[in-house]
């Protein structure tokens, strides 16, 4: 019975980080349909049986692109939740402001008072409170 498996799964490309976000949307969806309408049931259905059509796809090409895309969204994501994560540690003792020309973030300790912020990136100086 491996043997058949094997040999059916033979070229095809199998289940990457995409796949497994869909079926945890489908999971979500179909959660949902026992309390909600039945369109979250169709929903999760319709992504359940893309998910399957994804893993036993032939064309390994287009699925990788498809998980690469899926993978560099998913790291803005988390890149994003990231930096809150490393403002909110260092918020205790430092300020950020942005330079007001040219967006950049700049990080400024606590408690010195009235101080001449410098931007590294444009030159532009502002006065700021720490």
């Amino acid at each position: 019975m491996r043997e058949k498996l094997q040999r059916f799964m033979w070229g095809r490309y199998g289940s990457d980080r995409f796949n497994q976000f869909l079926l945890l949307c489908a999971l979500v969806c179909l959660v949902i349909s026992f309390v909600g309408s039945s369109l979250f049931y169709i929903l999760g259905t319709g992504v359940v049986i893309y998910a399957y059509f994804r893993m036993f796809s032939r064309n390994i090409s287009r699925r990788s692109m498809e998980n690469q895309k899926y993978l560099k969204q998913e790291m803005k994501i988390r890149s994003f939740f990231i930096g809150k994560k490393k403002a909110w540690a260092q918020r205790k003792e430092f300020h950020i402001y942005k330079c007001p020309k040219c967006g950049q973030k700049l990080r400024v300790p606590r408690g010195k008072g009235r101080i001449a912020v410098h931007c590294r990136k444009c030159g532009n100086e502002f006065i700021k409170k720490s």
